[in-house]
C-alpha cells in the first residue's frame, strides 16, 4: 500500500501506542493495532517475511526484498514500538502506579467500545461465529485468572516465553507482558532491560521473531479462509480480557521490581460509589472518554476509507 509521508507518521503513532500497550500487563498491542485499522496489514505483512523474502534479501535484490515485506509500513510501525518502550511506557508506568482505577478505567472503555466495533466488521452472525465470540471470552477469561507460576530459567523456556509473548502481542486482548508474567519472566525481563542482560534479551528476543513470524502465518490464513469466525474469536479475546482490566482490585500478592512493591496476585472487587477512594465518579469519566476515543478513531477511519475508495474510482 503507497502512502505519503504524512500518512507513516501516523503509523508510527499507531505504533507507538501498540509499544505502550504491550509494556503494561493487560493491554494488549494488538488491541490498538485493531483500533487504529492496521491490524490486517500487520498480519500480513509480517507474514511476508517468508522464504521468498530471505532469498531476495541474500541475492541482494533489495528493492524487491523491501516491497515484498512492505518496509516503510513495518519499519514506520516498529519504529513507533520502541519509541514508546523507551519512553511514553515508562511514563505510562508511572502513572498507572499512581492513578490505577483513572487508567485502567480508561483502558476497560477503550476495549469495550473496541470488541464491538470489531464485532461489526462481522458481515452476518451464525452459530460458528457465535460459538468463535463464546470461545475467545472464555480462553481469555481463563488466561487473566490463571496464577502466575514459578517456572525455569533455563535458556529454551526463554525462548518459548518470548515466542508466546510475542504471539499475545498480535492478539487483541491479550498482552505479552501478561503472558510474561503468568510464565514467571516478567519480572526477569524489566530486570534484564534495566541492566542490559544482553544474554537473556537476545534469548528472549530470538523467541519472539519465532514466534511472531510463524503465529501471524495462521493468523494471516485463518483470516484468510475463516475471516468473520476469525475476527468473531478475536473480539472475544479482547470482550474475556476486561477481567483483567477492571479498575476495582484487590491485592493478594506482591512482587519488589527495582525495590518497587509491585501487585503480582489481584482478584476484582465491586467499588463503593460512596467512597471516595475508589474514584468511582471520576472511573466513570474515564471509561466513558476511552468509549469515546474509540468511536472517533472508528469515524476517522471510516472517513479516510470512503475517501481512499473515491480516489481509486
Amino acid at each position: 500500500m503507497k502512502r505519503k509521508f504524512k500518512e507513516y507518521i501516523l503509523v508510527t503513532l499507531k505504533g507507538m501506542g501498540m509499544g505502550a500497550a504491550d509494556v503494561v500487563p493487560g493491554v494488549s498491542g494488538g488491541t490498538i493495532a485493531f483500533i487504529t485499522g492496521i491490524y490486517e496489514e500487520l498480519i500480513h505483512s509480517i507474514k511476508s517475511i517468508d522464504a521468498r523474502a530471505v532469498r531476495l534479501f541474500f541475492t541482494g535484490r533489495w528493492r524487491d526484498f523491501w516491497k515484498h515485506v512492505n518496509g516503510n509500513f513495518l519499519l514506520a510501525l516498529f519504529a513507533g514500538i520502541f519509541i514508546s518502550v523507551g519512553s511514553l511506557a515508562k511514563v505510562l508506568e508511572v502513572v498507572l502506579e499512581r492513578y490505577p482505577v483513572m487508567i485502567w478505567s480508561f483502558f476497560f472503555g477503550l476495549i469495550l467500545a473496541s470488541s464491538y466495533v470489531v464485532s461489526k466488521r462481522i458481515k452476518k452472525w451464525d452459530f460458528n461465529r457465535a460459538v468463535a465470540l463464546a470461545v475467545g471470552i472464555g480462553i481469555a477469561f481463563y488466561i487473566t485468572s490463571v496464577t502466575p507460576a514459578e517456572t525455569t530459567g533455563a535458556w529454551w523456556f526463554v525462548i518459548f516465553s518470548g515466542m508466546l509473548a510475542s504471539c499475545a502481542m498480535i492478539l487483541p486482548g491479550i498482552s505479552g507482558s501478561f503472558i510474561l508474567l503468568l510464565l514467571g519472566k516478567y519480572v526477569m525481563a524489566l530486570n534484564a532491560v534495566n541492566t542490559v542482560d544482553v544474554a537473556f534479551l537476545l534469548l528472549l528476543g530470538a523467541g519472539a521473531v519465532i514466534g511472531l513470524i510463524s503465529f501471524s502465518n495462521l493468523l494471516s490464513w485463518l483470516l484468510k479462509k475463516y475471516h468473520d469466525s476469525t475476527i468473531a474469536l478475536l473480539a472475544g479475546f479482547m470482550i474475556g480480557s476486561l477481567n483483567k482490566i477492571w479498575p476495582w482490585k484487590e491485592t493478594l500478592e506482591t512482587v519488589v521490581v527495582d525495590g518497587h512493591v509491585k501487585p503480582l496476585v489481584e482478584k476484582n472487587i465491586l467499588p463503593d460509589p460512596g467512597n471516595p477512594g475508589s474514584f468511582f465518579w471520576l472511573a466513570l469519566l474515564m471509561a466513558a472518554a476511552g468509549i469515546l476515543l474509540t468511536f472517533a478513531i472508528e469515524l476517522l477511519a471510516s472517513r479516510s476509507a470512503r475517501k481512499n475508495e473515491k480516489k481509486q474510482v
